[in-house]
């Protein structure tokens, strides 16, 4: 069993940045291919990047790419997404989520534990 805790996000303006964790316990993130996914009101969990278990491999949501970076962190058993030149458009709770698949796919029912989520609102 893996627990995973979304951490960092908040309220923003428009072109800012921020930077979200997703710290684990339970078990090593290091056997797991992870992505974040987000939810805006009224709308469906979306993909926005993955990487695979080796770190090697990244990928992103068209309409965040080059703006969002993820990474991961073997020792410190967390996975990040820096974005930055937000937009409001961009506003959503954000998940963090584990897969057994090595390469992780870009599909939510890939996925087999989820955080909670952590709300991002950037304001106009």
């Amino acid at each position: 069993q893996v627990q995973l805790v979304e951490s960092g996000g908040g309220l923003v303006q428009a072109g800012g940045s921020l930077r979200l964790s997703c710290a684990a316990s339970g078990r090593t993130l290091s056997s797991y291919g992870m992505g974040w996914f987000r939810q805006a009101p009224g709308k469906e969990r979306e993909f926005v990047s993955a990487i695979s278990r080796s770190g090697v491999t990244t990928s992103y949501a068209d309409s965040v790419k080059g703006r969002f970076t993820m990474n991961r962190d073997y020792a410190k058993n967390t996975v990040s997404l820096q974005m930055n030149a937000l937009k409001p458009e961009d506003t959503a709770v954000y998940y963090c989520a584990a897969t057994r698949t090595p390469i992780p796919p870009r599909t939510s029912g890939g996925y087999d534990y989820w955080g909670q989520g952590t709300q991002v609102t950037v304001s106009s």
